[in-house]
Formats: structure tokens, sequence, C-alpha cells
């Protein structure tokens, strides 16, 4: 991935969970493409810390199945607890998830195309954007 040029805003920070490395690092590129400022953690676990640390997260792009005690869920609600505001692209594998709890959450079913999950992040920090 090239450095994005200095006069290239940022559109917003993004931390993607996923424990699959090569899955994580396709997303992490694509979404730097995109002009999003990527943060990357393999678990659930690991996520947390982060989300806890670090107040200019703008979107929780997140797993449901992931190693650890937390996943995706339960990170989810841990970091909705924190920031009811942060809107949250759930990636499953699960047929079917049901209605998303919320207008700030979307559900992708696996397998999804990366286009999908930009389009998402895009409209999500866009609409969070816009609503601060």
């Amino acid at each position: 991935m090239l450095p994005m040029p200095p006069s290239s805003p940022l559109l917003a920070r993004v931390l993607v969970v996923e424990d699959e490395f090569l899955i994580r690092m396709t997303l992490a590129e694509a979404l730097g493409d995109e002009g999003f400022e990527v943060l990357e953690a393999e678990s659930g676990d690991a996520a947390l810390p982060m989300l806890e640390a670090d107040p200019g997260i703008r979107l929780l792009l997140t797993d449901i199945q992931l190693p650890g005690v937390l996943n995706g869920r339960m990170l989810a609600q841990r970091a909705r607890e924190r920031t009811p505001t942060l809107p949250i692209i759930y990636m499953t594998g699960q047929p079917d998830p049901g209605d998303a709890p919320s207008p700030l959450d979307v559900f992708i079913s696996k397998p999804y195309t990366l286009n999908d999950i930009c389009e998402a992040a895009r409209r999500l920090t866009a609409c969070s954007a816009a609503s601060s």
C-alpha cells in the first residue's frame, strides 16, 4: 500500500478485527486505499484495549467468530457501552444474522467483496460524521 499524499484528508480511523491474517491485511489495504486510517487487531481481546485507549476510532469492522474470550458481538457490545454512536460492520459466515440491532450496524455475509466493505465503511462514517 502506498502512503497517501499529505494533502489527502483521512476519512476516519477504522479498527479492523479479524483473526485471519491475510483477510485482515487485505481489508486494511483496501480501506487504506479508500482513505481510511486503519488499525488492526487479531482478536476481540486485543481490540478492546485499543478501543478504550483511542477515542479517535470512528468505525469498528469485526468478524463475529473470533478467538479468545471476546467474540465480535461481545466486543461490539463493550464498544457501544463506551461509545454509543460507534458504527459497526459485522462480517459473518453465519446465514441470515437477522436484523441489525441499530441503524449504526451493518451485517455483511461472507463471502463479501472489498467493495461491499468499503461502501459500507464510507456510508457509516459519513452518517456518523453528519450526526456529530
